[in-house]
């Protein structure tokens, strides 16, 4: 079972690495991909200065998840995650968003890391 849960963890942080490194290197090839057309000047720094951040944290701390045994990275990564999808929403129902289909992904993956934390987790 730890087997087969280092491994999804780890296949999903590098995932998102390879999405944090190309905001940094290519933002324009994956910027469609989240519907966002990219700003120039101080938008364009924002973006890809958030949403490399955003992704490559993500990785990282899932990959320190696994690695290191401590469960407060996979926390880190699953509230991450968990405030991701409460925005979703709230941009949906206050400010007439369109609610991503994104959604349901970072709430399994948020559930997936609050398991890994206790089955790859060590006791403190």
């Amino acid at each position: 079972m730890k087997r087969v849960f280092s491994f999804v963890v780890s296949l999903l942080a590098v995932l998102f690495i390879v999405m944090g490194v190309r905001w940094l290197i290519a933002p324009d090839g994956i910027a469609p991909e989240f519907g966002l057309i990219l700003g120039d000047g101080l938008g364009l720094s924002s973006q890809i200065g958030d949403m490399s951040g955003y992704f490559l944290f993500l990785g990282i701390s899932m990959l320190l998840g696994v690695v290191t045994g401590h469960r407060p990275w996979f926390y880190a990564a699953a509230i991450l995650l968990s405030l991701t999808a409460v925005g979703r929403t709230i941009a949906w129902l206050i400010h007439d968003a369109a609610l991503a289909s994104q959604i349901r992904s970072e709430i399994v993956i948020a559930v997936l890391l609050l398991i890994a934390s206790r089955v790859l987790g060590e006791d403190d």
